[in-house]
């Protein structure tokens, strides 16, 4: 069997059984946003890759966009988890023939970000390789931790922020193919003006990840959105035993990404429930609480569905991305 017959949820799950058994001081492991050792205070772990080809493209993402994005996915995770971020670690891999002023700026990105969250960076290693590979661990401590599994039926879902952002940024991009320097403006080639554009290409570029200080004391369950709304979803009613009705007309959507999806002709509603990478928070707590977030459903007992304004349901499949699969 090929590894995209397996799908990357397939892969994952195979080393989890592999490798779930944990030590003694391990609170949480393969499975969720970042691993826990139990200590005076848990400390969380967690890593992401970014690979030329895969995970960005210099056609359109300058060296500091891509320094800036490498710390921002991997706090969000630590986010996730209700964590507080602290330190960094980095494995950065380039071509020989790389010059010394993509490296130069790439750690200026790297710099920029570590001084938006707060964090230091400690340690790591540097390589030559084929393409540009980068490696970043992130490390952070929590009280109360926050995982996939927790959210109970009746509880209702939210999410911190507007979702499609980023996958509409993406698909102007690709139309593009050229780079965007933020402090200009008028970039010829958009199909809609600078000011509506500008907030989509960021949210894809350089994201910022949500702090989770003001949720984390009633969510019961908690994840961020990297790869799709609906996938991210089924993540955590899998890890919950539960299932979830979504209404559609409660997603939070920006005027930005719904003019320009309307321009280019993209389903603002797809690009909502599978655009991956706006790194909001996706949650759930319990009916009563009082959540300052967006309500977009509540968790079921089974199944995951998405209904319109007359509760009745929408053909909408999680389509968001995964490696290994075939779209991947």
């Amino acid at each position: 069997m090929k590894l995209s017959q397996a799908g990357e949820l397939s892969l994952v799950e195979i080393l989890r059984k592999r490798f779930g058994k944990r030590s003694r001081g391990v609170a949480t492991g393969i499975g969720d946003d970042a691993a826990v050792i139990r200590g005076g205070t848990n400390i969380l772990l967690t890593t992401d890759m970014m690979v030329e080809g895969v995970h960005f493209d210099l056609s359109w993402t300058t060296p500091f966009q891509l320094g800036f994005k490498l710390v921002s996915v991997n706090i969000s995770d630590i986010y996730a988890m209700g964590g507080r971020p602290q330190y960094v670690l980095l494995n950065f891999s380039a071509h020989r023939n790389s010059t010394r002023e993509f490296f130069d700026l790439f750690f200026d990105g790297i710099e920029e970000a570590l001084k938006t969250y707060g964090v230091s960076l400690i340690g790591g290693d540097i390589s030559s390789a084929d393409r540009i590979m980068l490696s970043l661990t992130a490390v952070g401590t929590g009280g109360k931790i926050l995982k996939r599994k927790g959210a109970r039926i009746g509880d209702r879902i939210y999410v911190t922020g507007p979702l499609g952002d980023s996958a509409c940024g993406l698909a102007m991009l690709k139309e593009m193919r050229r780079t965007i320097d933020f402090t200009k403006r008028g970039r010829k080639g958009l199909p809609v003006a600078w000011d509506i554009a500008a907030p989509l290409l960021r949210r894809h570029l350089m994201p910022l990840a949500r702090n989770p200080e003001r949720i984390a004391g009633t969510a019961t369950a908690m994840i961020d959105i990297s790869d799709g709304l609906l996938i991210d979803l089924s993540r955590l009613c899998k890890e919950s035993g539960v299932g979830a009705r979504i209404h559609a007309p409660d997603i939070p959507v920006s005027h930005e990404m719904k003019k320009t999806a309307a321009c280019m002709g993209i389903s603002a509603l797809e690009l909502a429930v599978n655009g991956g990478e706006d790194y909001e928070l996706l949650f759930t707590a319990p009916a009563i609480a009082e959540v300052k977030a967006f309500c977009i459903g509540e968790i079921t007992r089974t199944g995951i569905s998405v209904v319109d304004e007359k509760g009745k349901k929408i053909k909408v499949s999680a389509r968001g991305y995964q490696h290994f699969s075939p779209q991947g």
